[in-house]
């Protein structure tokens, strides 16, 4: 059944941006701190630290374009924060994996991802999260 929208409603992509860019603000604020992005601790966390993480899996991971991926991972690369490496199984694959220094920076973004939910599942009732959850859960299935 359709819905037909005859009086002024909240638009729901206008609320989902505008709560991304108040919690991008935050984490940005917090990432200077350690002197990284909110984007570079997003990857970082996207490592598995002990097989690696194959690089075609990172972009998807994150909802990132292929090429944006690509200019990221060389600038981890420039300041040691990870380390490409052939797979065994299959050469044409590379493989991520974290430099003691992104490991470092990554335990960091951690700590901050924490600290946030932390305070969201102190904040907001469990049945509120669950509904919130399964909301997300339909709005990534209709854009699919």
């Amino acid at each position: 059944m359709e819905v037909k929208i005859k009086e002024k409603k909240r638009a729901v992509c206008f609320d989902i941006k505008v709560a991304w860019l108040a919690i991008a603000r935050m984490y940005n604020s917090k990432a200077e701190m350690g002197d990284i992005t909110t984007n570079i601790g997003f990857v970082l966390l996207h490592i598995d630290e002990e097989n690696g993480t194959p690089a075609t899996k990172i972009a998807p991971l994150m909802g990132m374009e292929p090429r944006s991926l690509t200019r990221m991972l060389a600038r981890l690369e420039e300041r040691d924060f990870i380390c490409r490496v052939p797979d065994e199984q299959d050469r044409r694959m590379v493989r991520i994996f974290l430099t003691d220094e992104g490991k470092k920076y990554k335990a960091f973004a951690k700590e901050v991802v924490i600290d946030f939910n932390k305070k969201i599942y102190n904040e907001i009732p469990m049945e509120d999260l669950d509904t919130f959850f399964q909301v997300v859960d339909k709005i990534h299935s209709i854009i699919k």
